[in-house]
């Protein structure tokens, strides 16, 4: 699982920064890419990375605001042209259906794929393989929503010399003995994957956050989440104006995943009123409340490591 960033603006694209869009790459699950917002121009920033559009097979929209929708029409376009034949859906608020299909129904644009569309609202949940989703409603004038991606429980390391230790060779019998509760030998002894086992590995929890103001109130939906996606738009001095445009800012961000006990915080949608040469300062604001705080830029990928914590 790893994490690349298309777009890490706010509002309109800069010099320095597109607009909002976050890659997950399931690295385990054929190579899916889960796409979060979809900014304008986002195609145009896949194609400086290694991503592949007809890989991707989940979009997921926090809001309606142009910075986060525009760049979907020609993506869905272009998809077809490049060997995109799976199916695709859209997971996002009540009218992105509307905007998608009027879109593409007055450029008379035709998809070679099937287009899916799910409405969620908070509280929603679904579950893909093995993966958990959840939705939660937040404060942004609109409809906003964050999302929050719950990786199953892994089985735990094969434990080879106890194998051994039951005469069990090396071969591909281990992997059918991890694979199964119980594996029949030729001999006929059963052998139960508790017994040669250990103990879980817990799944990785992230959570990715469209725009919002008054982020401490969600707390519980990220506690412990091993990596917490936030829009960070304004600086801890600019607090009323955060407030005023429904946003938050770098130090109640920084806060948020101080109280929730996230491992790690990555800050985005950065507002274009701050330069370059303002951000190291920004950073160092958001860090002196919490450490582990990185500040994203366009094309940033990240590996999320799995968990050594025992279940």
């Amino acid at each position: 699982m790893k994490i690349t960033f298309l777009g890490t603006g706010a509002g309109l694209p800069s010099k320095q920064r597109n607009v909002s869009s976050v890659a997950l790459h399931l690295l385990d699950n054929k190579g899916s890419i889960w796409l979060f917002d979809c900014g304008e121009a986002t195609q145009h920033q896949i194609l400086h990375t290694t991503i592949k559009p007809r890989k991707i097979e989940k979009i997921f929209i926090t809001h309606l605001h142009g910075d986060h929708i525009y760049g979907l029409p020609g993506l869905l376009s272009s998809r077809s042209f490049q060997e995109g034949i799976s199916p695709l859906t859209i997971y996002g608020p009540k009218g992105i259906r509307d905007y998608i299909e009027m879109s593409l129904s007055i450029s008379q644009t035709k998809l070679g794929y099937q287009l899916n569309f799910v409405e969620v609202y908070h509280g929603f949940q679904f579950v893909e393989n093995d993966y958990t989703i959840d939705v939660i409603k937040l404060d942004h004038g609109v409809d906003s929503f964050g999302y929050r991606i719950i990786e199953a429980d892994q089985i735990g390391e094969l434990q080879v010399d106890k194998l051994k230790s039951l005469g069990i060779k090396p071969g591909p019998i281990y992997q059918q003995i991890k694979s199964n509760e119980v594996t029949q030998l030729p001999n006929g002894e059963l052998i139960y994957r508790q017994d040669v086992v250990g103990s879980n590995k817990k799944g990785r929890k992230i959570a990715i956050f469209g725009d919002t103001r008054y982020p401490l109130k969600n707390v519980d939906f990220i506690y412990n989440c091993d990596l917490l996606i936030h829009e960070a738009t304004f600086h801890g001095e600019d607090q009323n104006l955060a407030d005023q445009y429904y946003h938050s800012s770098n130090v109640q961000v920084a806060e948020l995943a101080k109280q929730a006990q996230v491992k790690q915080l990555i800050l985005t949608h950065i507002s274009a009123r701050y330069q370059e040469h303002d951000l190291e300062d920004f950073l160092r604001e958001a860090r002196a409340v919490f450490k582990q705080t990185l500040l994203a830029q366009d094309f940033l990928t990240i590996d999320v490591p799995k968990d050594t914590r025992i279940k």
